[in-house]
C-alpha cells in the first residue's frame, strides 16, 4: 500500500498563496502518479492537478490554470502544490492521491487513484 500524508492547508485571503505537501511512504514503487482533486461541503470531488513521479507528464483543472503549480520531488516522495492568486472559490478540502500504472488513462477522475490522504482544509476568505 502507498501511504499519504497531506500538508500545509490553511486560511489565506484572497489574492493570496499557499503551498500544499504530500508525503508518500509504503510501496511508492507502485506508484505512478500523483494527483490533487478537491472537495468542498455538499459538492463532488473535483480534479486539481497531476503529475508523474517522472514529472514528464502534468495536467491541471481549467479553473487553476495559470494560479496553481504541481511539482515532485523524488527523492523525498513529495509533491507539491503552490496555489497562487487564491479565489474564495478555492475553498475546499484537499486531498492527494496515488494512481498506479493500470490507471495512467485513467488520471483525470478520483476513480483512477487507489489510495488517498486524509486531506487538508484550504480555506480563502473575501
Amino acid at each position: 500500500q502507498v501511504q499519504l500524508e497531506e500538508s500545509g492547508g490553511g486560511l489565506v485571503r484572497a489574492g493570496g498563496s499557499l503551498r500544499l505537501s504530500c508525503a508518500a511512504s509504503g510501496r511508492t514503487s507502485i506508484s505512478y502518479a500523483l494527483g490533487w482533486f478537491r472537495q468542498a461541503p455538499g459538492t463532488e470531488r473535483e480534479f486539481v492537478a497531476v503529475i508523474k513521479w517522472t514529472g514528464s507528464m502534468i495536467q491541471y483543472a481549467d479553473s487553476v490554470k495559470g494560479r496553481f503549480t504541481i511539482s515532485r520531488d523524488g527523492a523525498k516522495n513529495t509533491v507539491y502544490l503552490q496555489m497562487n492568486n487564491l479565489k474564495t472559490e478555492d475553498t475546499a478540502t484537499y486531498f492527494c492521491a496515488s494512481a498506479d500504472f493500470s490507471q495512467r488513462n485513467n488520471l483525470l477522475g478520483p476513480g483512477g487513484y487507489a489510495y488517498w490522504g486524509q486531506g487538508t482544509q484550504v480555506t480563502v476568505s473575501s
